[in-house]
């Protein structure tokens, strides 16, 4: 047993590692996924029972959605006292451990190399249940997709891979989350890539498909193979139905712009205690969940409702308003909600009560309210997140009805077009990362560089010396025909020279000492001697070549010896990597 378990960490997870380095390494990256969905799935199974299993119990008619059914007076108390101890929360951690969410992760991802510690998970996960169970307008699958990509990056960590396979990593839990919570794997793999790495990559594709996979299998074993709403089916009725579907569309664009342009505005205090903007989210939920318990929770139950056409255009214009108000206003000042399940709700309500329109104007010829709700839902999503592909995908997997195709990319496309173009919104997460002075980096070379290790590129052929070599010792070093010579210092490597540099000198000293007939140098200083030395610095064996870049640019050195952490206070040089080989190694990508 032992010899096995030595044979597996000191043989396979080293080959495993140097394999992953690369963009290539399509089995290593498929196994990694199908990790990330397993881990993904039982998190997320213990996520939505924490929060379930309470509300189950507390609310009236054992059913985790039924806030309406409370007393007025119990659905005052319970969002503030849930603010508060929120509050209190957050107010006792330091500020980069409060982040929470889907902007956390770019941010983790853009600044961090997809490295998230195990604090912020659990944060998250108590944050999550917290703002649901106490009926704050919230969702689950922002919080999901948080633990997905923590677990999935801790996997990474705790295996010790390169940067680029934690990046991936991150995906494929994130794309697991949004799998395990609708049950709908393809729009979880579209969303990773499109609303979190802003990268469609070939190399992507399969990890990340294997992880939305394997986490819908967790659930599905619990939850059923069902989506999450009951969707009767749908049809367009007639083609005349089509202008229609374009004001739909541009009344939600203005919804959705609406929507990121307050939680912009109520970004802008977030210099203010912690403790204060939480607890005034809470005084601002106290009205609305008065007088619009809708609002309270994610709100599926309203959801469904809408779809099976129980609701009037009242009720539904009044929610959907409610619910962009209340979510805009409270996710602003700091609430740790999520938001992809408040837009459903909104475009699902809004979708609804302009179907209920369309039925007065068309008469015989309207399609039903579910049919337009489930639009509104899709093109609220898109616009929101300005992630049409992955909003479609969405509509197609709830429905499973390929009828909706047609109207449902009408409808997408001109309802993001309208917030991108007509009012110059981007996403909601990119504008929250601006308002935080952040910003997310996805130009092609900036993609291409993060894909790829150090260790995929660097030189091995190096050999580490001492300065001073005795002219035996210099020979014997020169024996191994290494390419590049590491000097040694007292604080570790100090510089880099040609080997062949120093093989020139020694036969350039022996000519010389026939010459003269004298004895050769009996020594020999690599910092003294002609050669075309570089200035050194470290770079870590798991970073990419856009950190490389960066440390070239931070120490001003000329080369970076690769090295990485064996045992405390032990570092072992694997290779050096010159400015170079990564602009060779990127063009070589690209012709």
């Amino acid at each position: 047993m032992r010899n096995i378990r030595k044979l597996f960490t000191e043989k396979l997870i080293p080959v495993f590692r140097r394999r992953l380095s690369g963009v290539d390494a399509l089995p290593q990256l498929a196994v990694l996924g199908l990790l990330s969905g397993l881990v993904t799935g039982t998190v997320i199974l213990l996520f939505r029972l924490a929060i379930e299993w309470p509300l189950e119990h507390f609310l009236p008619g054992a059913n985790s959605e039924s806030f309406e059914e409370l007393s007025i007076l119990t659905r005052a108390i319970l969002p503030f006292a849930g603010a508060v101890a929120l509050g209190l929360l957050l107010h006792r951690l330091a500020i980069h451990d409060r982040k929470v969410g889907i902007v956390h992760i770019m941010e983790r991802l853009n600044y961090h190399q997809g490295y998230i510690s195990f604090k912020s998970a659990m944060v998250q996960f108590v944050a999550g249940v917290t703002t649901v169970v106490t009926g704050q307008s919230s969702g689950r699958e922002g919080p999901a997709v948080h633990l997905g990509a923590a677990f999935s990056s801790l996997l990474g960590q705790r295996m010790r891979l390169p940067n680029n396979s934690i990046r991936t990593l991150v995906a494929c839990g994130c794309a697991a989350a949004i799998s395990a919570s609708f049950n709908t794997p393809i729009s979880g793999v579209i969303f990773a890539m499109e609303v979190v790495m802003m990268e469609y990559t070939i190399a992507g594709f399969t990890p990340i498909i294997l992880a939305a996979v394997s986490s819908a299998i967790v659930t599905q074993a619990v939850y059923g193979t069902e989506p999450a709403f009951s969707v009767p089916p749908l049809t367009m009725h007639s083609l005349l139905e089509i202008p229609w579907v374009l004001v739909i569309a541009v009344i939600i664009g203005v919804a959705a712009a609406s929507f990121i342009s307050l939680v912009d505005k109520m970004g802008r205090f977030h210099h203010r205690p912690v403790l204060l903007r939480i607890i005034l989210s809470g005084l601002l939920m106290v009205p609305f969940a008065v007088l619009v318990p809708e609002t309270m929770g994610i709100g599926y139950d309203t959801v469904s409702d809408t779809i099976n056409g129980q609701l009037g255009f009242w009720l539904l214009l009044g929610v959907g308003v409610a619910k962009l108000l209340v979510t805009g206003l409270t996710i602003g000042l700091g609430m740790p909600s999520g938001v992809i399940g408040s837009t459903i709700f909104m475009g699902a309500t809004i979708g609804g009560a302009m179907g209920l329109v369309g039925a007065q104007l068309f008469l015989d010829q309207a399609s039903s309210v579910g049919f337009y709700a489930m639009l509104g839902m899709g093109a609220m999503m898109g616009a929101v997140l300005q992630a049409p592909l992955a909003a479609l995908m969405a509509l197609m997997e709830l429905t499973r009805n390929p009828n909706i195709i047609l109207p449902g990319m009408l409808i997408i496309t001109t309802a993001s077009l309208v917030t991108s173009e007509a009012f110059g919104k981007r996403s909601l997460f990119l504008t929250i990362l601006k308002s935080q002075g952040l910003s997310y980096q996805n130009s092609p070379v900036i993609q291409a560089l993060r894909r790829v290790s150090v260790g995929a590129i660097m030189d091995r052929s190096i050999f580490r010396t001492e300065r001073e070599l005795t002219n035996e010792e210099a020979r014997k070093a020169l024996k191994a025909e290494p390419k590049w010579l590491l000097v040694e210092g007292k604080q570790g490597p100090t510089a880099l020279l040609p080997a062949v540099d120093l093989a020139r000198y020694l036969e350039d000293c022996e000519k010389e000492a026939e010459e003269e007939d004298r004895e050769p140098p009996k020594t020999v200083d690599l910092l003294a001697i002609p050669a075309n030395r570089r200035d050194v610095a470290p770079v870590q064996y798991q970073a990419t070549l856009e950190q490389a870049l960066q440390e070239f640019d931070t120490t001003q050195a000329e080369a970076l010896y690769v090295q990485r952490h064996v045992a405390p206070m032990i570092q072992r040089v694997y290779g050096i990597v010159l400015k170079s080989h990564i602009e060779s190694y990127y063009q070589y990508r690209r012709s």
